[in-house]
């Protein structure tokens, strides 16, 4: 994270946001909203083990919100599972990175045993080629984020690489989203420096390689474990500046921070 120490491991001032309500006593968070956890973190860290079980806690009571949890160490997955997991709980994404061909050999066929309803890979930061055909053909992955590497050092991103992703996910029907370029992206073996996020975000989205698969369905429940139905779920806004973002097709919707 930007001004932050990467080595310092703490529970941040948001870990309980999804329990919190407004003046009116409802739930800030709305039933059918997406939370991305630990983003800029790990949710499997060792050093976290110690607030796992109250955050698993946090995601069974809100069954009606979904949950993106992302991960590098699959391999710690299985043993930090809460008691009542059984085949998995409906509002949890599971997704692992995979940054080249070595991680995502490394990391999928974990994700693919895991019990886990959800499951979707992140190639981020994107630094080198990546196949997926053989883990897409097995049908369980309902979704592939990819995006460049930003920041000073940052490597390149090549959008044959991209190009290869998306067509394999259209060959089965997964929604695949192209949500940034990278400070360094090469095509037709010309490099090109592409400063800030936005701009990279607005590239990602005119390159046509984001693709809208099979829909992801979610059985969210309420605390009583009675099924929501769909006009009562969250329904995202967007404002116009939104068209030009490449992350759009998987966002959450304008939060109305007054910050755009």
């Amino acid at each position: 994270m930007r001004d932050k120490n990467g080595a310092d491991i703490y529970r941040t001032k948001s870990f309980y946001y999804p329990l919190e309500k407004n003046k009116n006593g409802g739930y800030k968070v709305q039933s059918g909203e997406m939370i991305r956890v630990c983003m800029t973190s790990d949710f499997f860290l060792e050093e976290a083990d110690e607030w796992r079980e109250e955050a698993w806690k946090i995601i069974r009571q809100r069954s009606d919100v979904k949950f993106f949890l992302l991960t590098k160490r699959p391999q710690r997955v299985l043993e930090h599972l809460p008691k009542d997991w059984n085949d998995g709980y409906d509002n949890v994404f599971f997704n692992v990175s995979a940054e080249n061909q070595r991680r995502a050999d490394e990391r999928i066929p974990i994700l693919l045993d895991l019990p886990f309803k959800h499951k979707g890979v992140m190639c981020a930061p994107f630094i080198g080629q990546v196949s997926l055909e053989k883990y897409l053909s097995t049908g369980q992955l309902e979704q592939v984020i990819c995006d460049g590497e930003n920041y000073a050092g940052a490597r390149e991103c090549h959008y044959e690489w991209v190009k290869t992703l998306s067509e394999e996910c259209r060959k089965y029907d997964v929604t695949f989203v192209f949500c940034g370029t990278g400070n360094y992206f090469v095509k037709d073996g010309r490099k090109y420096h592409i400063e800030g996020s936005a701009l990279q975000s607005t590239q990602a989205l005119k390159s046509g390689l984001t693709y809208i698969g099979r829909e992801i369905k979610f059985k969210l429940v309420d605390a009583l474990g009675m099924p929501i139905f769909p006009e009562e779920l969250y329904k995202p806004h967007f404002k116009l500046k939104c068209d030009s973002c490449g992350m759009k097709a998987v966002c959450n919707g304008c939060s109305d921070c007054g910050k755009c």
